[in-house]
């Protein structure tokens, strides 16, 4: 190990750097220097969020109110007097209890989340090139790092090719920083002028380098701003916020019809503390606090399911937007495609045709490997438990495919350093190194045919265009070699040195079949409404072969290049979008135009990417869709969701998941504002009308701890409906209410209030048990009745269609939800505690009368569903 002082003062060892680190080394380096973990935003205690649970105004005046209660319960000496606003307090407190629960439960699986979508590093340690969790990484440790990367640590280049990096997030600059690992730097310079340095959060937007970490976590310049960073973030989706808002709307009306209550009340003579607490319990329970939380948990719940099913979501808004996707632009290549490409022929230049590539192939095809292996930076690694591929597909092919014919990497680049780079860009389509070959400095170029043909000064082009695209018809990926042999290595290569005057040399053909569920997933997209795309870089006759074989491109679609896109107006584009299937060798910013144009009729699209460069097209997409395996760390970073097995039949998974959790919001949210706007109609009619009411306080709160939470956690589980994916996509601003459930909720208020107010009426005046108090039995009536008939409506919005059709029983959750619900409400119905709550035992034509009346909803929405006013979706 050699010694190297840093910028920073910090004397670092620097291990070999083709060993690394060894695992005895890293082991005592992290019990020294720990995590590489910023310090985040203390989180709250227990207590502080259950104390954070009493800042609602209408929480403190019902404790307000059982304060008073408890005053005059001591004033009056009555013993009796002290069970309400113990009750009160009891109901308070279960209710800060369920909250802190809940928020717990969405913020652990959040958390999950975002450790699954950590970033990773390539290290190097005993002498193996390998990725970790970047948390791993200890000082002294060798990382490589290339273009999409995050920089993981603070680190000093010890080797670097054409290295920009972006720090905007330390230094201001928008424009990304020139790095050199040979740069002198003075030890005082400011982050911004330290050229052979890279630091922790930025990112590579070009070139390779070799580093050795310096300093992590709160040592390295990103930790030293930590305190700035861990502000609190909005993690409010639209729909909380819209709810949110809801909320206080319905505030005021609570708050008014509050008033107009109290007010009729103190006229009727009723006491003014009874009158007053029936007022306040009566707004608390119309106002439903506990949405946004039931909200989150019911979001959270969905994003564990979509994990399942490799789909990592990144931002919750995006479970919102995922349900509403109509147009899905994917990538061929590792999506659409296994990704496990194969090299399988190959085209010497000067040969009589082509060759399939085998352990007997000729000396030309050996030696065209060979070069373009020394033209690669994807690694294999081969052990007894198979192959490890690092990096890109089609390098990792040419790498095995050259294995295979007896020439191992490592030893071609020990006998052939590389002495320059030129890395790959997807406006170049080309990648360049420098190797001395027998004495000689060799320029060898890898990439695409038509970008490498002007370039090529001798060779048999034509014959190799005509190869090319007959190879390109039997959907092989095909790539060209080429090279030429120069005197002097410029101190700067440029593309325009050493990218022309080539002699071409020979094509390499990959072959990467279709995923076998890609055609069954596109057959959903379109049963669903959804129109899938295909964006590559590769040939145009390549990506048409396979996306008319897993049935993306269907007779009468149209497959363009990404230069025939560059050379359409927004207006022929918009004109022709809905046509084009099949877009290839497009670049970054064709995929901006793509989403712009679908955006610009209304459709909400999802857009796939693995590189730097398309980050911005995924930020501009609805659902930016970020590969796991390939994709860098930038576009991950951008990305609203990322696949971890790249997979588009994944991306048809989440929007199935994405329809049915939205579905799911909409029962939950129709269940919670239709009972509790029937309490406010049915004690604001009673009290207009009979100037008595059909509830006591602690009647409400109950029903608001017992009947609403459980079971609209529960609904949040239901499974996905069998038809989801055979409805169309909803609209693009299509608010939460549509498709008339706002209209729903308010009926159903009216129902339940009905209900409530007619077992109400039979109870006081029609047939009250002899002996008993009548408004005392009409009260027990009413709350027995819209207790348990909001158990049995749990199952009625389970689904749009028949419940018998689904399965009464199909979801477990809601069966324990509703029976925990049922054997709350009978401990208070039908046992001594039935008198604390001031209810009365009843007759046997009572209860008959108020069973009636507790499974009505149940008959009276399935007749709704049988003649059709409410339709399936």
């Amino acid at each position: 190990m050699s010694s190297h002082s840093t910028e920073t003062g910090v004397t670092t060892e620097i291990p070999d750097i083709r060993k690394g680190l060894s695992t005895e080394e890293v082991t005592a380096l992290r019990a020294r220097f720990g995590e590489n973990k910023l310090e985040g935003k203390k989180k709250k205690s227990f207590f502080e969020r259950f104390l954070a649970q009493f800042k609602d105004v209408m929480i403190l005046i019902l404790l307000v109110a059982a304060a008073i209660s408890f005053v005059i319960a001591i004033y009056e000496g009555n013993p009796k007097e002290f069970f309400e606003p113990s009750l009160i307090v009891f109901i308070v407190v279960v209710n800060a209890v369920m909250g802190v629960m809940q928020e717990s439960k969405a913020e652990k699986a959040l958390n999950a989340l975002q450790s699954m979508s950590a970033p990773h590093a390539r290290v190097i340690r005993d002498g193996r090139e390998q990725i970790i969790d970047a948390a791993l990484l200890v000082p002294g440790d060798i990382i490589r790092l290339e273009a999409g990367d995050f920089v993981p640590a603070d680190a000093r280049l010890l080797e670097s090719v054409s290295l920009k990096s972006e720090e905007a997030a330390l230094t201001g600059e928008s424009v990304p920083s020139e790095k050199d690992a040979d740069a002198v730097v003075a030890p005082n310079a400011p982050i911004g002028d330290r050229t052979n340095m890279v630091f922790s959060g930025c990112s590579i937007t070009y070139g390779t380098a070799t580093a050795v970490v310096t300093a992590i976590g709160m040592d390295a310049e990103m930790g030293k701003i930590a305190d700035l960073l861990n502000g609190e973030s909005d993690t409010q989706t639209p729909l909380q916020k819209k709810l949110a808002q809801l909320g206080k709307y319905l505030g005021i009306v609570a708050l008014a019809a509050c008033a107009v209550v109290f007010v009729v009340g103190l006229l009727n003579d009723i006491p003014p503390m009874e009158i007053f607490m029936i007022a306040v319990s009566l707004a608390v329970s119309a106002i439903p606090e506990g949405l946004p939380v039931v909200v989150t948990v019911v979001l959270s719940i969905g994003v564990q399911r979509m994990v399942k099913k490799n789909a990592l979501i990144r931002r919750l808004p995006a479970v919102e937007t995922l349900g509403g996707a109509s147009v899905i632009c994917s990538d061929k290549t590792g999506t659409l495609t296994q990704n496990r490409m194969t090299l399988t022929r190959a085209y010497a230049d000067g040969a009589e045709g082509v060759e399939t590539v085998s352990k007997d192939s000729t000396d030309k095809i050996r030696t065209l490997l060979a070069y373009a292996t020394l033209c690669c930076n994807g690694s294999v690694t081969f052990t007894e438990a198979g192959e490890t591929h690092i990096g890109d597909p089609t390098e990792t092919a040419i790498v095995v495919a050259s294995h295979k014919m007896g020439d191992e990497k490592d030893v071609l680049n020990e006998k052939h350093p590389r002495l320059a780079e030129l890395p790959f860009d997807s406006d170049r389509k080309l990648m360049s190194t420098v190797n001395e070959i027998g004495g000689k400095k060799i320029v060898i170029v890898k990439g695409a045919f038509d970008m490498m043909a002007s370039r090529c000064t001798s060779g048999d082009l034509d014959k190799a265009k005509q190869i090319t695209e007959e190879m390109s018809r039997e959907a092989l990926r095909v790539l060209a070699v080429a090279y030429k042999e120069i005197d002097e290595l410029p101190d700067e290569p440029t593309s325009e040195e050493l990218e022309n005057g080539l002699s071409f040399m020979g094509l390499v053909g990959m072959i990467d079949p279709p995923r076998p569920e890609a055609k069954a997933a596109v057959a959903v997209c379109r049963r669903a409404g959804i129109k899938p795309v295909m964006i590559t870089g590769d040939h145009v006759v390549t990506a048409a072969a396979i996306a008319k074989e897993i049935g993306i491109f269907i007779e009468g679609d149209m497959a363009i290049t990404g230069a025939e896109l560059d050379a359409m107006t927004d207006k022929e584009l918009d004109e022709s979008v809905e046509k084009i299937s099949v877009y290839a060798r497009v670049s970054p910013e064709n995929k901006i135009r793509i989403v712009k144009a679908w955006q610009r009729r209304g459709q909400v699209v999802s857009m796939t990417g693995d590189g730097v460069n398309d980050a911005p097209a995924l930020k501009a997409a609805d659902i930016g869709c970020a590969m796991g395996i390939t994709g860098t760390d930038v576009a991950k970073g951008a990305s609203d969701m990322t696949l971890t097995d790249d997979n588009f039949a994944t991306i048809v998974d989440a929007v199935k998941e994405g329809r049915s959790i939205y579905a799911n919001l909409k029962k939950v949210i129709g269940f919670l504002l239709g009972t509790n706007i029937s309490e406010v109609i049915a004690v604001f009619f009673s009290m207009m009308v009979w100037h008595v009411t059909p509830f006591l306080s602690m009647h409400l709160l109950w029903i608001n701890l017992v009947g609403d939470s459980l079971p609209a956690v529960a609904l949040g589980m239901e499974p996905i409906e069998k038809d989801i994916m055979d409805r169309k996509p909803k609209p693009k601003d299509e608010g939460i209410f549509a498709g008339g459930l706002g209209v729903r909720i308010v009926l159903q208020g009216l129902m339940f209030a009905i209900l409530s107010l007619v077992g109400f009426y039979f109870g006081w005046r029609v047939c009250p048990p002899a002996g008993s108090d009548p408004l005392a039995s009409g009260r027990t009536m009413a709350f027995m009745v819209l207790a348990l008939s909001q158990a049995v409506h749990t199952y009625n919005m389970r689904t749009d269609r028949s419940v018998f059709k689904i399965g009464v029983f199909g979801n477990k959750y809601v069966n324990l939800a509703t029976l925990a619900a049922v054997v709350l409400m009978s401990l208070v119905l039908f046992t001594p505690l039935g008198v604390l709550f001031g209810l009365e035992v009843l007759s046997a034509k009572l209860y008959l009368i108020a069973l009636g009346l507790i499974f009505a909803p149940l008959v009276i929405m399935e007749l709704c569903k049988l003649v059709g006013l409410i339709k399936a979706k």
